[in-house]
């Protein structure tokens, strides 16, 4: 396997989550804040975009309901204000 700009873009969307989830075990970030769903978003659609090259259709289903569940936590984040 070589290190492409797809697997690239995989490895920074995984870590996008694994840092979302993160920080908001530590209680540095909660779920009602905009930023969760932007980062789960940005993991969703890197790893959509990896999806590309090696594809994987049980992985792009979950990645574009991932993409869907964190559009709809930013449109909530943005109604409250």
């Amino acid at each position: 396997m070589t290190f492409d700009p797809f697997i690239a873009c995989g490895i920074v969307g995984a870590a996008c989550f694994i840092v979302a989830y993160f920080a908001t075990v530590q209680g540095w970030l909660t779920a009602g804040d905009w930023r969760f769903p932007a980062a789960n978003l940005a993991g969703a659609l890197l790893l959509l975009v990896s999806l590309y090259d090696q594809w994987n259709l049980p992985s792009v289903v979950i990645e574009c309901f991932w993409a869907a569940i964190s559009l709809y936590g930013l449109s909530r984040a943005r109604r409250r204000g």
